[in-house]
């Protein structure tokens, strides 16, 4: 059988309010730690819900997290493993599934999913962007990374002048001078904060949601605090560079070239690699800093219109992001690579059905992305497609916080390198696109990195001792042994996690018997 209960007497249950910032990492929770960048919303959820303090995405970059968040699979088993790689048709998503129970899911924002050439026309535009929906959303407000047209509209018709044939140049700065003790990055958006995307997104929800009188669906995707580093005043200054934290890794970018050929290739590589000057470097993260605050200003609007509407007391609040950022940590800027910052992210959960003691909770045992669909089918009384490579967390949310059994103790993650269509890193490495992947499994201690390429070594490093992963222990004779386990553990985890689609079914003279047992570890 396939998981949960199904939708009771035909009714839906409740709301569903599923939030992603992109780009948000997961140390930059004020109520979770963090010495500096102050997060009054994301701290309400905290304190009102669940924050799973250890959750991880299991891809990057967009495409391929989001692919997971949506579906519930890792990336070995949904393929869509860059932004452009067609996410296969004959698949399921939370969107979906959500249908089926009766519930019309709304779009703000994007998704970045790439049709399948197989099920559309050869001529479908679909076919000419990364950037499509999530089959099973209604685009209620399409604001697409690459060509956010509704925004631009909106800048427009306020004044602002925008570029239609270079949509990102509406992210170049005001053309101020840059004050001592600032760095490249401090200048403000050419746009004031009240017309910022994030402002226009959280409008177009606010009115959607007066809007509302029976059981919905909303997923919400603010494209902040992603790149471009630039942010709308008061916002650009609200840190000092001083007071930010140094990036963490290896000393010197030739040291952290030095632990790895891919991390050679990406501490030089031009939007990749982070700035030299060390202000600039502040700057760039005080930048990011005052981005996180002008998404949770309006995270804090959506709360409290979910609140003044009456939709609060019967809504799941879900919030997280699709994958991190690196921020000048190891020499780098975006995602990549096998590093905590780019795979780290928020995950917090309030639940209008959970008991009150469990508000406040934090939980330490590690989740993933895949967990997301398992843990809102069920809430919704869906039954969860036994496709689905996690687990619902629920009994995190309603139960003591003990981990149910046989939970996983260690998160994976994978991360492509290959591309068809330039295939830089193919020809770079002399390697096939097959060979172009890495997957990354970490647990308390180890995190060991296996490349599929013979020709690229894979890495270890002991977190216990080396919190920052700047010294592969990979080649070290002592630890063979720990080597050899990881690439066990490794192995079995795909092997359980194989696609199971049918293979949970077989058939006889009483035709098709099926099985399902639940995910394990």
């Amino acid at each position: 059988m396939e998981r949960g209960a199904g939708v009771v007497g035909g009714q839906r249950p409740g709301n569903v309010l599923l939030v992603t910032a992109d780009q948000l990492r997961g140390d930059c929770v004020g109520a979770l730690g963090h010495p500096l960048v102050r997060t009054p919303s994301l701290d309400r959820l905290v304190a009102e819900g669940v924050a799973f303090t250890r959750h991880w995405a299991n891809a990057a970059p967009c495409g391929p997290s989001r692919a997971t968040l949506y579906t519930g699979l890792y990336a070995m088993n949904h393929r869509s493993v860059l932004n452009g790689t067609p996410l296969d048709a004959r698949l399921t998503n939370v969107a979906l599934e959500a249908r089926r129970a009766g519930y019309e899911p709304a779009l703000f924002g994007y998704t970045d999913t790439s049709a399948d050439p197989t099920a559309v026309a050869p001529d479908d535009p679909r076919l000419r962007t990364y950037e499509g929906v999530l089959p099973g959303f209604d685009a209620v407000l399409p604001l697409p990374f690459e060509q956010p047209t509704a925004w631009l509209d909106h800048l427009a018709a306020h004044g602002i002048a925008v570029d239609r044939d270079h949509p990102h140049a509406v992210y170049e700065p005001a053309d101020v001078a840059v004050p001592a003790g600032r760095g490249a990055t401090w200048r403000p958006a050419r746009y004031p904060a009240g017309l910022s995307e994030s402002a226009f997104l959280t409008d177009a929800v606010l009115d959607w949601l007066a809007d509302r009188d029976g059981p919905w669906f909303a997923h919400v995707s603010y494209a902040r605090p992603h790149p471009p580093y630039v942010a709308p005043a008061p916002w650009h200054d609200a840190y000092d560079p001083a007071d930010v934290p140094p990036a963490v890794g290896a000393p010197t970018r030739q040291a952290e070239a030095d632990v790895h050929p891919l991390a050679a290739v990406a501490v030089g590589l031009p939007g990749v690699a982070a700035p030299d000057d060390e202000l600039d470097r502040r700057q760039l993260r005080a930048t990011y800093f005052g981005m996180v605050g002008e998404l949770d200003h309006h995270l804090g609007r959506l709360l409290d219109g979910l609140a003044a509407q009456g939709h609060a007391e019967d809504t799941l609040v879900v919030v997280t992001s699709d994958h991190g950022e690196q921020l000048g940590d190891h020499w780098v800027v975006e995602k990549l690579a096998w590093f905590d910052q780019t795979y780290h992210v928020p995950l917090l959960v309030r639940d209008p059905r959970a008991p009150a003691e469990v508000a406040g909770r934090r939980v330490t045992a590690p989740t993933e992305h895949v967990d997301v669909v398992p843990t809102i089918l069920e809430w919704l009384g869906v039954p969860v497609p036994h496709t689905c490579d996690g687990r619902s967390l629920l009994p995190f949310v309603h139960g003591d916080g003990t981990p149910p059994d046989r939970w996983r103790t260690a998160v994976r993650a994978e991360w492509d390198f290959r591309d068809p269509a330039s295939r830089a890193a193919e020809e770079a490495f002399g390697l096939t696109s097959e060979e172009c992947c890495l997957v990354v499994q970490r647990d308390d201690r180890w995190k060991y990195v296996h490349l599929a390429a013979e020709g690229l070594p894979d890495l270890l490093f002991d977190l216990h001792a080396d919190p920052h992963e700047v010294q592969d222990r990979h080649g070290d004779p002592a630890l063979a042994g720990v080597v050899a386990e990881q690439a066990e553990r490794l192995l079995s985890w795909r092997m359980r996690h194989a696609d199971r689609r049918l293979t949970v079914t077989r058939l006889g003279e009483d035709g098709p018997v099926t099985h399902v047992d639940g995910r394990i570890g």
